[in-house]
């Protein structure tokens, strides 16, 4: 199972909700925990690796809080995963990954880990942070073709 950390879940339910509130609000992390029922202090974490990612803009002062960095149309499911569990790599011989597999000299099936990574990597850069605040729940269809194309319904 290939599985998201939980702050990254996090992050995306927060994301939502910035634009949810439009591309200019400016939204305090106590506002957004209470709105995505997310305890605070998991919101400020999440909204701190946000920011480190360059997707979200904070302020101070009384009408202080986070913005989204850009707009809602331009932010992709990958820079949201990206800013939180750093580059998407589903195995660990995968191109730039810093950790190398001990088994990679006489392993049959490396050199098409790639493959495999950018496919997933391009679906995740095709998907609009705009695409999943914009549909009802379960209506996002993802199919692969073998030429790594992808089509949404």
């Amino acid at each position: 199972m290939i599985k998201l950390g939980k702050l990254t879940d996090y992050a995306i339910a927060v994301m939502g909700q910035l634009a949810q509130e439009g591309e200019s609000a400016s939204c305090s992390a106590h506002y957004l925990s209470h709105k995505i029922a997310v305890p605070e202090p998991t919101v400020a974490k999440v909204l701190k690796l946000l920011s480190r990612g360059e997707l979200v803009i904070s302020t101070r002062g009384a009408a202080g809080g986070y913005r989204l960095a850009k707009p809602v149309t331009q932010i992709s499911i990958a820079e949201i995963i990206t800013a939180m569990e750093g580059p998407i790599a589903i195995v660990t011989c995968v191109d730039g990954h810093e950790k190398e597999c001990p088994s990679q000299a006489k392993c049959p099936v490396k050199s098409n880990w790639d493959r495999v990574n950018n496919a997933i990597r391009g679906t995740l850069e095709g998907i609009m942070l705009a695409e999943m605040v914009s549909r009802p729940r379960g209506t996002v269809h993802i199919s692969f073709t073998k030429d790594s194309h992808v089509h949404r319904a």
